[in-house]
This record gives structure tokens, C-alpha cells and sequence, in this order.
């Protein structure tokens, strides 16, 4: 009897069960037991690739997706390459609407992937007529056929990780975690995640990370929205100048601001000391991690699971280049430790 050649049909099989991996030395001083859910290892190197399929998915089950079709999106980068890589596959037109504060590394790779790109001024009101948000509303009117995913605003998005993510964590972790960190941004990742745990266990404890110059965690204290906590930062994919109906606040304990710099400095210390060469927004939330051991969230019986949203490779313009962090004022010579060169003559 022939055996069968064992392949996978195409790349959108890969899709999910990612791992859970230990975090060793950078938690060595920190009480409780820490695991990273790396996303990095989706094939589009991001937690996007979930929402991408689900939504696309659930467009041709109910019949708004027709082959032609072309699909429509505002993302920082990662959602747009996720939903391009989706389209190439499935034979849709896709077309971004990406903020200028992506780097150049990700606009270029949704370039490679087929997609017609518009790149948009970050920091205008999300009801300027230039603002992404609304580039992406402005092209779904004009193109017949066309699909926005608008994931900002499309309770899917947390459906996808209800569906996914939830479960893998609570498989992997045999329903020990006691707490979960995540960043948050659309909200779908975190939202998501802690409904499916909150239902087995309600006592996990679900912490979301947001910016400086963001409005999540004023929101989620007062339930009002004030215009005064905005102001430009960095970070690409995390915190907001408008508030998502894809985040459920209500689901969420509380949140923790980290700055540009400090988390900046700990994505090259994820690379330097565990290995794991993960994005500005990953070094975000183990940053969050250590302020949250810092005052006293944790203690040794903790099991506590956090998010790493994307890979590393989408910021080598930014938090991965020397030049780029001399320029931000995050230069020293702790830095400049993990990229020295030397030239042989």
C-alpha cells in the first residue's frame, strides 16, 4: 500500500494553534510562571491571519463574498497582509487604507503581496476626511462589489479568537492560567480570548495594555470618551484615538499603559535574552508584564499568559534599527550592545 505524500492543501491550513512557550530569563526576577501564546509562527506571522479567514469566511458562507469581489480594509499592517495573503488564495482584489505611522518594512510587504495600498496620515481626527478609517469607507462606496472588513467596528473580529484563541489557551495551559495580558487595539485579540476563558473560569483576571496618547483606558474607567488623552505616539496596532465596538470592556479588568521607548527597548530585550524575535507591539505588552510583577499583580502561584501579537521582521526600519532609535531619543549603550558590528578589513 503507497502512503499518502502528507502536504497541506494550501498556506490558510497553517492558520492557529500556535505555541505556548516559557519565558525564562526575562521573567527570572518576576514572581509567578509566565507563557508567551507566539503568534509569530501564524504563516503571515501575525494573530491577524484568525480575523482575516473568519471574517473572509464568513463572507462567502453568507454570500456578501462573490469570486471578483474585491475586499476593502483599514489596518496598521498586519491585519491588511493577513487579509491579502487571504485574498491571493481565494482570488479577491484587496485594497488598504494603512496609516503612515506603519513601517516602511510592512507597507512594503502588502505591496509585495498584491495589494493597491493608500497610505494615510496618522495623526488626524478618525473622522478626517485623510484619516484611514475613512479612506477605507470613501473606496467601499465608490467600488461596486467591494467588501469592508472594518475590524474596528465588526463583532467577528472577536468572534474569530472566541472561536480559536480562547480554546487553544485553555487546552494548553489545562485551564491553569489565572491571568491573561494582551494588547489591545481593535480589542477582537483580548475581547475574544478572555470570553471564551471567562466562561470556564471567571476568576481569570484579564488585563489589557494600551498607549500613552491612547483613550482605551480612560474609556474603560469612566465609560466617556475624552479627547484629551490623544496625542501621537509610536506603537503601531495598539491604543486608539476612537473607541471600538470590537473591544468588550465590560470583559476586560483593567488596563496598563507602557511608553514608545520602554516597550521599544523590551522587544530587543525579548531577542536578546529569550530568543524571540517578536514585534514593538509584543515588546508592549512584556513591558506591561513587568510593570503590572512590579506592583504586586503576580505571585508565585500565578500562571500568567500573554500575547505577542506579530514577528519582529515587520520593524526592522523602526525598533530594530539602531539609526531609527537614535532618532526617537531610545538610544544607549545598552542598545547599541545588541547590534554591534565589526568589519573585518
Amino acid at each position: 500500500m503507497k502512503e499518502e505524500i502528507k502536504a497541506h492543501n494550501n498556506l490558510l491550513e497553517l492558520i492557529g494553534n500556535t505555541p505556548l512557550i516559557k519565558l525564562n530569563k526575562i521573567t527570572q526576577k518576576m514572581k509567578g510562571n509566565y507563557f508567551a501564546k507566539v503568534e509569530a509562527f501564524n504563516p503571515g506571522h501575525s494573530t491577524k491571519d484568525r480575523i482575516a479567514l473568519y471574517i473572509i469566511e464568513e463572507a462567502e458562507r453568507k454570500g456578501i463574498l462573490k469570486p471578483g469581489d474585491t475586499i476593502i480594509e483599514t489596518t496598521s499592517g498586519n491585519t491588511g497582509f493577513s487579509i491579502a495573503m487571504v485574498s491571493i488564495i481565494k482570488g479577491y482584489e484587496c485594497i488598504l487604507a494603512v496609516s503612515s505611522k506603519s513601517s516602511a518594512d510592512k507597507i512594503d510587504m502588502l505591496k509585495t503581496m498584491g495589494a493597491k495600498v493608500y497610505v494615510c496620515p496618522a495623526h488626524v481626527s478618525a473622522d478626517d476626511p485623510r484619516s484611514y478609517y475613512e479612506v477605507a469607507k470613501r473606496l467601499h462606496n465608490e467600488i461596486k462589489g467591494s467588501v469592508y472588513i472594518n475590524q474596528y467596528f465588526n463583532e467577528l473580529n472577536i468572534d474569530a479568537h472566541y472561536q480559536t484563541t480562547g480554546p487553544e489557551i485553555w487546552e494548553q495551559t489545562a485551564g491553569k492560567i489565572t491571568h491573561l495580558v494582551a494588547c489591545s487595539g481593535t480589542g477582537g485579540t483580548i475581547s475574544g480570548t478572555a470570553r471564551f476563558l471567562k466562561e470556564q473560569n471567571p476568576n481569570i483576571k484579564v488585563i489589557g495594555i494600551d498607549a500613552y496618547g491612547s483613550v482605551l483606558q480612560k474609556y474603560h474607567q469612566t465609560k466617556e470618551f475624552d479627547a484629551n488623552e490623544i496625542y501621537p505616539y509610536r506603537i503601531e496596532g495598539l491604543g486608539k484615538n476612537l473607541i471600538p465596538t470590537a473591544t468588550d470592556f465590560d470583559i476586560i479588568d483593567k488596563f496598563e499603559k507602557v511608553t514608545d521607548e520602554s516597550s521599544a527597548h523590551t522587544a530587543r530585550e525579548l531577542a536578546k535574552t529569550e530568543g524571540l524575535f517578536v514585534g514593538y507591539t509584543s515588546g508592549a505588552a512584556m513591558q506591561g508584564l513587568k510593570q503590572l510583577e512590579e506592583e504586586g499583580e503576580f505571585d508565585e502561584n500565578s500562571n500568567i499568559i500573554v500575547i505577542f501579537p506579530d514577528h519582529g521582521s515587520r520593524y526592522m526600519s523602526k525598533i530594530f534599527n539602531d539609526e531609527w532609535m537614535n532618532q526617537q531619543g531610545f538610544f544607549d549603550s545598552e542598545t547599541a550592545e545588541i547590534h554591534k558590528i565589526e568589519y573585518v578589513k
